[in-house]
């Protein structure tokens, strides 16, 4: 039959007719039906399955595993004849990683199955602000994995383990430990994805540069290999598998190094968590959910941070002052509360440190740090939350031997040793500042004999100040009396 353009003008409208009568005139459920019913048909004409893996679990708001997983082997295994690559080089990696960018494609193959990988972005809005305006557009991240509909099983009970598996052998033999630090602009929860961010982790304390005792050196040590060791053992008792330890003494004497070197020796990244960026024990919450396993979770300065001090002692002193005021009793308001902000509660961080959010990641170790441990709360020191307190004093001769080796490169046979060391149990100076003093001098090129030769000074400095400050002492007390 021949056309003429009369006829498909004729065609034309018929259709228009169809398409405004379909939209205006049947119900919605009718387009619904439709539109199921057209999506049937053509199911039943695709052979392809499709697995989808997002960055992140938006049931827990942390990451995904099985998408950096997939990454990773993608990276090591699949990239090579890609028509684009996405490179990325941190600080102190030899080579740089490479990974799927957006929009891209690219193919693997598995017992003879084809598989193809395509990465997909959808950018949406990320909530609203406090002011009731869009706060930013996010782009959500997905890997999509295609195969035929016949090699479902084989793709997901073998094809995917085996992902997981390689991309955990690739990130062992490639890995590098990052130390993490919670952003501040996940105030008010908003953002509930890169709660963290991450920094290459390069601190060179190991524990033979330890300038601590080497008894509770030795000891600290076993502890800790014998913690990650006893994996079956916590799962046997029914207890979560990680470990509390209270860094406590004066300033100076080696907590953040021993913290580096814990981290070096077990191979774990360090999540150092600044509370008074937290405003809400909920975001609290969600940064340990986004916390992984073989990781250091700290907290320095645990009595400075919040309000965390001793409950018995401060309504103690709150009930001696209403005593003498006759005021009406307060409770007492913590200081984030006084700005306006709402703020993480001493419950919000004791069920952080040991409640039930605190199994949800394992192979973990929780540490506090602080120069006065009698200013917290006892609740906040009791096993299971602080499983060891350990106690970092001022230098000893075992660790002024340490500092000595570490700084100088001089041992127990260098002439001034045996003064510098009777005289470290009658002064008192930090690790820190035995330091300093050796780091001063090799500044100025004098040499080890130079440096210990300045230090028994300081040191003798020290005793003459004490032997003078004890007889005012003692002639103040003769005067009073």
């Amino acid at each position: 039959m021949a056309w003429d353009w009369s006829s498909i003008g004729t065609v034309f409208a018929t259709l228009l007719f169809l398409r405004t009568a379909y939209r205006d005139f049947l119900p919605p459920e009718f387009h619904r039906f439709i539109s199921l019913l057209l999506r049937g048909i053509m199911a039943r004409f695709d052979n392809d399955a499709k697995i989808i893996v997002e960055e992140y679990d938006d049931i827990t708001c942390s990451t995904n595993e099985l998408y950096g997983a997939a990454q990773t082997y993608l990276g090591a295994r699949c990239l090579e004849d890609a028509a684009v690559v996405r490179l990325t080089k941190t600080r102190d990696s030899l080579l740089p990683a490479a990974s799927l960018p957006g929009y891209h494609t690219t193919y693997d193959s598995f017992q003879g199955i084809p598989l193809q990988w395509a990465s997909v972005v959808v950018a949406q809005a990320d909530g609203s602000s406090r002011s009731g305006r869009s706060s930013r557009h996010v782009e959500n991240h997905s890997l999509e994995l295609t195969f035929h509909r016949r090699h479902r099983h084989t793709v997901r009970s073998l094809y995917i383990p085996h992902v997981i598996n390689e991309a955990k052998r690739i990130a062992i033999a490639s890995r590098q430990r990052r130390l993490f630090t919670n952003r501040a602009d996940t105030i008010y929860g908003d953002d509930r994805r890169n709660l963290w961010s991450p920094v290459p982790f390069s601190h060179p304390s190991t524990f033979d540069t330890l300038a601590i005792d080497p008894a509770l050196r030795d000891d600290i040590r076993r502890d800790l290999l014998r913690f990650v060791d006893r994996r079956d053992y916590y799962a046997r008792v029914g207890r979560s598998w990680k470990r509390g330890y209270l860094l406590h003494g004066p300033p100076g004497t080696g907590k953040t190094s021993l913290i580096a070197a814990i981290a070096n020796l077990l191979e774990f990244d360090v999540y150092d968590l600044e509370l008074t960026a937290v405003h809400s024990n909920t975001v609290l919450r969600r940064l340990l959910a986004a916390t992984t396993p073989k990781s250091v979770v700290v907290i320095e300065d645990a009595d400075c941070s919040l309000d965390l001090t001793d409950r018995k002692k401060k309504n103690n002193k709150q009930d001696g002052k209403n005593a003498k005021t006759g005021e009406a009793e307060e409770e007492p308001t913590p200081a984030s509360d006084r700005s306006g902000f709402s703020t993480v509660s001493l419950s919000g961080v004791l069920n952080f440190v040991d409640g039930l959010w605190s199994s949800s990641v394992g192979e973990r170790l929780m540490i506090l740090t602080t120069n006065h441990p009698e200013r917290l709360d006892p609740a906040m020191l009791r096993p299971g939350r602080m499983d060891r307190k350990i106690h970092l004093s001022y230098c000893g001769p075992e660790a002024f031997r340490v500092l000595a080796r570490n700084y100088l490169e001089v041992g127990e046979e260098h002439p001034r040793m045996v003064e510098a060391e009777e005289l470290l149990r009658e002064v008192e100076m930090t690790p820190a500042e035995v330091a300093e003093v050796f780091m001063r001098c090799d500044a100025e090129g004098e040499g080890a004999d130079a440096a210990m030769d300045e230090v028994v000074i300081e040191m003798r400095r020290r005793k003459q100040e004490a032997a003078a400050a004890s007889v005012e002492e003692i002639q103040g007390e003769c005067q009073g009396n």
